[in-house]
C-alpha cells in the first residue's frame, strides 16, 4: 500500500510530466498554487468564492472555457453534485459545480485519484462553462450500459479486498493511504457482465495521506 500512496502523492503534489500534457493536471498545479500562496485559507470563511473568481480568471487566461452548447434534449440525469448529458455514442458529458467539496482543489484531486484507480472511467476535463450564474467543471467520460443491478455486497467485497474499510452506509475509509471514499451507491458503481464499473466517485484526503 505504501507504494500506492507514494504514486498517489506524487499525482497530487508533483510538476512533473502529468503537469504538462494534462489540462486537468493543470488547472490542480494553479489550485495548489493558489492555495499556498492565500494565508491561513483553510480559516477564511470566503477562501472558496475567491478561489472561484481566481479560477475563472484563470480559465478565460489560458482558454480552458467550454464553449459548445449543452443542449438540454441530452440530458440524462441529476444528482446533489451534477448532471449528466449524452455526448456521443459512447461518452458522456458531466457538469459539476463543486458544491462536495470545500474548495476546487479538493474536487480536481478526486478526479486524479479516481482515474488512478479507475483508468476504464478515467474522466476527461474539457474545461469550465458557467451554468445558472455558477462555476462548473465540464467533464467527459465512458459510457457504460449496464446489465445488471449493482450488488452492493460485491462492492464492498471488492473495496474490502483493496484495503478500504466500510465506516458507515456507502462510505469507506482507507487508513493506509490516508482516503476517504463516499457516496458509492448502486447509481455510482455499475455493473456490465459481472464486471464493476466505478463512474461517480467523491475521493477525499486525511491528514495522514500528507505523512
Amino acid at each position: 500500500m505504501n507504494k500506492i500512496k507514494d504514486e498517489l502523492q506524487r499525482i497530487i503534489f508533483g510538476n512533473g510530466p502529468d503537469g504538462q500534457t494534462s489540462q486537468l493536471k493543470k488547472v490542480q498545479r494553479f489550485l495548489k498554487t493558489n492555495a499556498e500562496t492565500s494565508l491561513a485559507a483553510e480559516k477564511q470563511q470566503q477562501f472558496k468564492s475567491e478561489e472561484t473568481a481566481k479560477l475563472l480568471a484563470f480559465a478565460q487566461q489560458e482558454g480552458l472555457l467550454y464553449t459548445q452548447a449543452i443542449r438540454e434534449t441530452d440530458f440524462i440525469s441529476e444528482g446533489a453534485e451534477q448532471k449528466v448529458y449524452r455526448l456521443d455514442g459512447t461518452h458522456v458529458l458531466k457538469t459539476n459545480a463543486g458544491v462536495f467539496y470545500e474548495c476546487w482543489r479538493d474536487y480536481f484531486n478526486s478526479l486524479l485519484i479516481h482515474n488512478y484507480f479507475f483508468p476504464a472511467t478515467a474522466y476527461t476535463f474539457l474545461g469550465f462553462k458557467i451554468i445558472d450564474d455558477d462555476l462548473n467543471a465540464v467533464v467527459k467520460q465512458e459510457f457504460i450500459v449496464t446489465t445488471e443491478p449493482t450488488d452492493l455486497t460485491a462492492v464492498k467485497q471488492f473495496l474490502e479486498f483493496n484495503h478500504f474499510q466500510n465506516n458507515r452506509n456507502n462510505d469507506y475509509v482507507s487508513p493506509e493511504t490516508g482516503l476517504i471514499f463516499e457516496d458509492l451507491h448502486d447509481e455510482n458503481v455499475l455493473s456490465m457482465d459481472g464486471i464493476l464499473f466505478f463512474i461517480d466517485t467523491v475521493f477525499y484526503l486525511t491528514p495522514d495521506f500528507y505523512t
